[in-house]
């Protein structure tokens, strides 16, 4: 495999990213500590909002159009046990689409970023 792709790219392009997303929140919606955060959600336009924010994370020229991370997430009282369960999931989904550490290493150093946001901490 050319080792000048982006993980985007072997993944599948946008394509790959829609699957890999619809695999994660399979996995998110059955942990029994995240899946009441969705339960008053559209899972459509939740997987549509993460598809966009996922091409983006993973190096695709995909924009996110949706509001503030914060925004989102204010007052909803995840924590950062939540956080971490949720990219928990992430990573086991990755490596179950072949990804390699350091690739994995690097969403998620790309996520993390944005824990403060949805978690509504400052450290």
């Amino acid at each position: 495999m050319d080792t000048q792709e982006s993980l985007y790219e072997r993944l599948g392009g946008s394509a790959g990213v829609e699957t890999l997303v619809e695999a994660f929140y399979i996995r998110v919606l059955a942990d029994p500590e995240l899946a009441p955060f969705f339960r008053d959600s559209s899972i459509e336009r939740l997987q549509k909002m993460q598809t966009e924010f996922f091409n983006r994370a993973l190096g695709g020229p995909i924009a996110y159009s949706g509001r503030p991370l914060a925004h989102v997430h204010h007052g909803k009282g995840i924590t950062r046990r939540h956080f971490a369960l949720f990219v928990g999931h992430l990573l086991e989904t990755l490596k179950d689409y072949g990804c390699e550490d350091r690739e994995t290493d690097e969403v998620i150093e790309h996520i993390n970023t944005f824990a403060n946001e949805i978690t509504g901490t400052s450290y």
